[in-house]
């Protein structure tokens, strides 16, 4: 039996994208590890699931994976993409995702772009989550990261250069981070712009990675070293987060982009 996916991406973050609303798909760990494989599976930065809502308001319930099998919270820019794909089997230009973070209204404006409303950051230690108390503005590891969720942990470190980077793995694994976390790098470049390089939880150094440019600004903000409004440049291209002081909400506008569709045999990955 075949089973149909659609593979996109978000700026180069890829997903495939596999579609459990009417049926109900035999997925498990070491076969969502399997179909990520990039050589002998479809390959992917994460894998998505799409399930019937229950949340009112609601029109499809997600689920997020890492390329290793376990299951992340939230990813902004796969939001992104199930938003395209929903408006582009529905024509609904302002689909509602429900997640395990919560429920994140999105919109698709004329032009493609996709704005996803990521909620409100958590920052609080036990929200983030941290092993024991500690200040989330300046967490007691060299560079003194920031701290924050959004639906899923991350730490901001602030560098003037990337050279870091290649500790990204270690730090995932830190002690102080008891559910491991996504670890970003960022450069400001003034009071609405910075660079961004993340090494995602499960995944390793992304192209881009959309809960770490919201989780990235708001560290910023708080820090006093950015604006509520703020570009963000990674290696695949460019996000605009507004981190809202009305609402307290974190808004994430970007491309999401159809990269092709397909078909697969569950049964010729290991269960």
């Amino acid at each position: 039996m075949l089973t149909s996916f659609h593979k996109m991406h978000g700026l180069g973050n890829d997903f495939v994208i596999l579609d459990e609303r009417t049926t109900h798909l035999a997925l498990t760990p070491v076969r969502i590890a399997a179909l990520a494989h990039r050589k002998r599976g479809i390959g992917c930065d994460q894998l998505v699931t799409l399930r019937p809502a229950c949340a009112e308001g609601a029109d499809v319930f997600v689920r997020f994976f890492n390329p290793d099998g376990s299951e992340a919270g939230a990813c902004g820019n796969a939001s992104r993409c199930v938003a395209d794909l929903v408006f582009r089997q529905t024509g609904n230009r302002a689909p509602v995702l429900q997640t395990r973070a919560g429920v994140l209204p999105a919109s698709i404006a004329p032009d493609g772009l996709v704005t996803v409303d990521m909620g409100q950051p958590r920052l609080s230690w036990q929200d983030v989550p941290l092993a024991q108390a500690h200040d989330t503005l300046s967490l007691p590891l060299p560079g003194a990261p920031a701290a924050a969720s959004m639906g899923n942990p991350h730490a901001t470190f602030f560098v003037s250069d990337f050279s870091g980077l290649e500790q990204g793995y270690a730090l995932e694994h830190n002690p102080i981070f008891p559910e491991r976390a996504n670890i970003g790098f960022a450069k400001i470049e003034g009071p609405n712009r910075m660079r961004l390089k993340v090494h995602e939880r499960g995944a390793g150094v992304t192209e881009a990675c959309g809960s770490g440019a919201c989780a990235a600004v708001v560290n910023a903000v708080r820090r006093g070293l950015v604006e509520r409004v703020c570009e963000v440049e990674l290696d695949g291209g460019q996000l605009r987060i507004e981190w809202s002081a009305q609402t307290n909400h974190v808004l994430m506008t970007g491309p999401a982009t159809l990269s092709f569709e397909g078909t697969v045999a569950l049964a010729d990955y290991l269960a």
